[in-house]
């Protein structure tokens, strides 16, 4: 069996002693899709900011050495007002323009259509629409080839006419860019369609493994304690 690119072992965050995850272990193989799911306040968020390294943390969690993470938050809030355009929002992390194009070609941002692109890349970040954004935020997380993506909502904020074309890019980019994925979603669905592996979370780990074998019914019940089903995403 291949080494995995991220071993989760007995992982426990606390805060004023107070549980917030509990025991979490888990495997990220190459090039898989890992989906986290669960209620509201289950510690999916504490999750990838305990695997970012961003909080203290009991347990072990080993990345493979030599890592490049990319990372897309759940929402960034930006004011309009904010005197930042996309293209210097881009340099701010690299300066190399043939980078930058790649990233927006992958995300489908540099089309043949050079004014969209122009008003894009002029377009303040906090006037871009939601889409849009998203599509800034996964093309900023491309930079520099990353092995590893993570995606806290993906869809998180945006009108549902657009959920369906970012999982649909998010999908196409683990297959292009040979990337290993880990996203949180409520979206059991997409989740069903795309994921590899699914891990159910509240607080500690209720069930993990394929979506088709622990997605059941039984155990989304006894996850989010209420009677939970698929809805056709038309997207």
């Amino acid at each position: 069996m291949t080494t995995p690119i991220l071993h989760v072992s007995n992982l426990t965050v606390k805060c004023n002693e107070h549980e917030i995850l509990y025991n979490v272990s888990f495997d990220a193989q190459e090039h898989e899709t890992i989906a986290v799911i669960g209620p509201n306040g289950a510690g999916k968020t504490t999750l990838f900011r305990a695997l970012l390294g961003l909080i203290p943390y009991e347990g072990t969690i080993t990345w493979r050495p030599d890592l490049k993470i990319g990372y897309v938050p759940q929402k960034l809030y930006i004011g309009s007002d904010l005197p930042l355009t996309t293209e210097e929002f881009f340099t701010l992390k690299e300066k190399n323009r043939k980078e930058i194009d790649r990233v927006l070609s992958a995300v489908r941002l540099n089309t043949d259509r050079s004014s969209f692109q122009t008003r894009i890349m002029r377009q303040k970040l906090g006037l871009l629409s939601g889409g849009e954004l998203q599509k800034v935020l996964i093309a900023w997380a491309l930079v520099g080839h990353p092995d590893v993506l993570l995606f806290d909502e993906p869809t998180s904020g945006i009108d549902i006419s657009v959920e369906g074309t970012i999982y649909s890019l998010l999908h196409r980019l683990q297959e292009e860019e040979k990337l290993t994925v880990i996203l949180i979603s409520h979206e059991l669905q997409i989740v069903y369609r795309y994921a590899t592996n699914v891990i159910c979370l509240n607080k500690k780990t209720v069930c993990s493994g394929p979506p088709k074998d622990v997605m059941d019914k039984e155990s989304l019940q006894k996850l989010f304690g209420t009677d939970v089903g698929f809805y056709q995403h038309r997207a």
